[in-house]
């Protein structure tokens, strides 16, 4: 598995995080085949690299309630 440089990423707060602030989730788009996430309360504990088809059918599930 390769290393993946995020350090100069932009992230952005998911529309599916808290909107009171307390669970915000964060992904960055600058990769088209893959969806770094991280949590917003502890981004020095690195991100989670999900593949975006992997993470679309998460979004999904999460859509249907599943």
């Amino acid at each position: 598995m390769r290393a993946i440089d995020l350090s100069g990423v932009t992230w952005r707060k998911s529309s599916y995080s808290n909107t009171s602030g307390g669970d915000c989730l964060e992904v960055s788009d600058g990769f088209p085949s893959l969806v770094p996430v991280r949590d917003s309360k502890a981004p020095a504990r690195g991100a989670l690299v999900f593949q975006a088809a992997a993470w679309a059918a998460f979004v999904d599930g999460v859509k249907r309630g599943g």
